[in-house]
């Protein structure tokens, strides 16, 4: 579905949707994007769904899982600032037509509204680097996005340990915005999603990069379990398994029952 959006420079791609029960058009429903959208079934992606509209815990969206291309690492990058190797150089095309096509059209065939608090983005790994990045971005589209496993090291500078923890383009980004937006932000790492410890201080990259970056929120105005919220899974591993197993918690924080 919506495979027919013609976007210059970016590959076409199916986009599959889940419906809330019951849903009719023009029903109130939020509008969450699923990124890497072709694992959503390794995360059981439908099964939490379901069984939290079942139990009311959180408000069933609508959600598109728009899956990645071939050039996922150049569409899942920084918009505008390429990484070392001059990877990430589709990632303003790409949320472009996240924004500017995919959603209108979602929009117009299911009459969802437009409400940036009630749409929201979400990915894992690089997944999760565009999903906050897009969501930056354009607050004054996506109220809310979920990092999983945040591919959060992202940096223009590979040289050594002191550059590589200097150049990540995230970090910057927020530590040089000029006012905090409007936006819910919740990230996930797991405790073996790695073992890479560039600076070698024992705390894994993929948490130190988390946890930094959550600091950098916090010191424009974020405030900690209110529009700023982190979860450490024990044990979890860089895969849809772990991801899959944290989604319910991420949906519930997201769009809770008011």
């Amino acid at each position: 579905m919506f495979g027919d959006l013609a976007v210059p420079g970016l590959a076409p791609r199916d986009v599959t949707v889940y419906l809330p029960p019951d849903f009719r058009k023009g029903q109130r429903a939020p509008l969450l994007i699923a990124l890497d959208g072709q694992t959503m079934p390794a995360w059981r992606l439908g099964p939490a769904l379901a069984g939290l509209a079942a139990d009311g815990s959180f408000e069933a969206p609508v959600v598109l899982a728009v899956p990645a291309s071939a050039e996922r690492v150049d569409e899942y990058g920084a918009a505008g600032i390429l990484d070392y190797s001059g990877r990430g150089r589709l990632a303003a095309r790409f949320q472009n037509y996240l924004t500017y096509a995919l959603l209108p059209a979602v929009r117009t065939r299911y009459g969802v509204g437009l409400a940036p608090a009630r749409t929201g983005i979400f990915g894992a790994s690089m997944g999760g680097l565009c999903a906050l990045d897009t969501a930056w971005r354009q607050p004054e589209t996506f109220g809310f996005a979920g990092v999983f496993s945040g591919a959060l090291w992202w940096r223009t500078d590979n040289t050594s340990p002191t550059t590589q923890q200097a150049s990540r383009i995230m970090h910057r980004r927020v530590r040089e915005a000029a006012r905090k937006p409007a936006l819910r932000l919740w990230f996930q790492a797991g405790t073996a999603d790695e073992t890479a410890d560039r600076d070698g201080n024992g705390v894994i990259d993929a948490i130190q990069d988390t946890t930094e970056l959550i600091d950098e929120f916090v010191a424009i105005g974020f405030r900690r379990g209110d529009d700023l919220a982190y979860t450490e899974t024990p044990g979890g591993e860089h895969n849809e398994r772990t991801w899959g197993g944290a989604l319910p918690d991420f949906l519930r924080w997201a769009l809770p029952r008011r």
